[in-house]
């Protein structure tokens, strides 16, 4: 008898979205049986994780990371939105799929999410798909070739700063034309904290007097949000 396995895929990109699918169909999950369901952004995917709750929890959730805000700005990833299943959802296997290749983007889903499976999208290919899938479901964690290299690039080079939960939403939303006055009502600090917030980011990234343009400009080179 085939083990049935929820699977929820979270992804705004149809064609992401399709070849996974049909990544399900390979050759060494013939064991399995699939019910696969899909969502387009945070707020899609936040109501159904919890309406799944009520339920059935998902056995998988597969995350793109570059994803639309939810409409209330405090999820806004693919990344919160797995950090937040992992707290709701426990037994939950978390797989995290992304373009990003720097090295410090790397470095904070892994610490901040932690995910059972994590693998560049440029490594999405048919004949891996089972040992990555069996992998996450029976002895995770499994990292996919350019996650690998991440590793391999730590032991020659200095750390890349790490921006906490709290700091990446606080430059999400400045980048999305939002007030330093207006940040309190998505991080849910004070203002005080929140400018003192700030200045410990400009320090992280070593632009000290660095203005909010220019801070938002070096996070997204460095690939963190």
């Amino acid at each position: 008898m085939k083990e049935l396995i929820h699977v929820l895929i979270v992804d705004d990109h149809p064609a992401i979205v399709e070849a996974l699918i049909i990544m399900f169909t390979v050759k060494g999950l013939e064991h399995y049986e699939f019910t696969i369901d899909t969502a387009v952004d945070c707020d899609s995917g936040l109501k159904i994780i919890n309406d799944s709750l009520k339920k059935k929890p998902y056995d998988v959730i597969f995350f793109d990371v570059s994803m639309p805000a939810t409409s209330d700005g405090k999820i806004v990833s693919g990344e919160d939105l797995a950090v937040y299943t992992k707290k709701v959802s426990p037994t939950t296997k978390i797989a995290i799929f992304t373009m990003y290749k720097q090295d410090s983007r790397i470095h904070n889903i892994l610490k901040n999410a932690n995910p059972d499976g994590f693998m560049s999208k440029n490594d999405l290919k048919s004949r891996y798909f089972a040992l990555a899938f069996e992998t996450i479901m029976k002895n995770p964690p499994y990292y996919s070739t350019t996650i690998m290299k991440y590793f391999r690039n730590q032991a020659i080079k200095t750390e890349d700063p790490i921006l906490d939960d709290v700091n990446r939403k606080i430059i999400f939303h400045l980048s999305t034309g939002a007030k330093t006055k207006d940040l309190p009502s998505y991080v849910n600090l004070s203002l005080s904290t929140v400018e003192k917030r700030k200045l410990n980011i400009k320090t992280l990234l070593n632009i000290e007097k660095a203005n909010d343009e220019e801070m938002i400009e070096e996070a997204r080179r460095r690939g963190l949000i």
